[in-house]
């Protein structure tokens, strides 16, 4: 057994998931209840593993292989979840979070698909420079926003920032009141930069994804409202859960018309060949 790349009976050692039991498409919700929620929407489901705070399902939606596994909270957590899962073959991931939004025209209940993430997540540091950026895959926005709009789901588009802490890091009063004078007007000056919600997953999620070449991307239901004071705990979570599977299936099939293309990236030929056969 190697320290260096650990393993327990051909299981990588934190998911506990072997060879065949992931999907290339994999939703990362942080919460682990929200796994079983995700696979209620599918055609076939079954659980895979659970271990700490990773559980793992696998199955079918609409004709697409796809499965399920939670992150939980934050970057590190995040960072071995899609590891591993990049050893199991893996190669596209999309985030299923809640999250806070940062703009006061953003109502509770709305879903947000973020573009890029504000790399205050800490983890994404041990993979690259400060200077690379965490972006989404613009195949994968795009499935997201098409998915959106078909299921008639109320969307923005934008930037996330991804903090290491949900208290003080996001501006939030700590114990006894304890605010560094960096935090005290975080969710003003990011909201002035146009950055659209606050979370604690995407940056890494992104970094460690483009680092390797796949893909990633997410969607996050808005709780809570920062600028207006708001906080509904499930508000838009089925929405953001709908739209993600749905933008699963959506890949799957350009990926399929790709393939029979001999494409690489998505082009428009292939979204006009993908609108001719439905």
């Amino acid at each position: 057994m190697s320290a260096s790349r650990p393993m327990v009976g051909g299981k990588v050692y934190h998911l506990m998931a072997g060879p065949g039991d992931v999907a290339p498409y994999v939703l990362t919700p942080g919460d682990p209840d929200r796994v079983p929620r995700i696979a209620k929407y599918w055609n076939e489901a079954r659980p895979v593993a659970t271990h700490r705070e990773y559980v793992t399902y696998t199955g079918k939606y609409r004709g697409a292989p796809i499965s399920a596994v939670s992150t939980g909270i934050g970057g590190p957590a995040a960072a071995i979840a899609i590891e591993e899962l990049l050893t199991l073959g893996a190669h596209t991931f999309i985030r299923v979070g809640t999250t806070g939004a940062l703009q006061e025209w953003i109502r509770v209940g709305d879903v947000i698909i973020n573009t890029g993430a504000v790399r205050f997540d800490g983890a994404s540091n041990a993979y690259a420079m400060p200077e690379y950026p965490a972006v989404a895959s613009y195949e994968v926005v795009l499935a997201l926003v098409t998915a959106a709009e078909e299921l008639n789901v109320r969307y923005h588009v934008g930037l996330a920032a991804s903090t290491a802490d949900f208290y003080v890091g996001q501006g939030r009063p700590g114990f006894n009141n304890y605010q560094p004078p960096w935090a005290r007007d975080i969710v003003n000056t990011l909201s002035s930069m146009n950055v659209l919600n606050f979370e604690m997953e995407a940056a890494t999620i992104y970094t460690i994804a483009n680092v390797h070449g796949a893909r990633a991307g997410g969607v996050m239901a808005a709780i809570a409202n920062r600028k207006t004071n708001e906080f509904v705990p499930d508000a838009g979570v089925d929405d953001a859960i709908r739209v993600a599977n749905e933008a699963v299936r959506i890949l799957h099939e350009w990926d399929q018309i790709k393939q029979g293309l001999n494409l690489r990236y998505l082009t428009m030929n292939v979204i006009r060949q993908w609108i001719m056969k439905r």
